[in-house]
């Protein structure tokens, strides 16, 4: 699994390096390490007025917020693997 997060100006105003570091830890914690690979990328032209983009293979989610970063990882990421 690919997991993208995007820390173009607009995605790290909204706090994309909390988020780049809840997922290292997220990754680790559950010992994925060779399972996922976490990259950042660039805008994805997908910006949203509260929180970041992020990709997880072919799908695009937008709006991810330190308070709800649990539940898109127990949801878009732990139930796909």
């Amino acid at each position: 699994m690919i997991i993208q997060i995007c820390v173009g100006s607009s995605c790290h105003l909204k706090g994309s390096a909390d988020i780049v570091a809840m997922m290292q830890r997220a990754v680790e914690e559950a010992h994925l390490e060779h399972e996922i690979t976490l990259a950042g990328s660039f805008c994805t032209g997908q910006c949203n007025r509260v929180g970041v983009t992020i990709q997880v293979d072919d799908a695009v989610y937008t709006g991810v917020t330190r308070e709800d970063f649990q539940t898109f990882w127990n949801e878009n990421v732990l139930k796909k693997l």
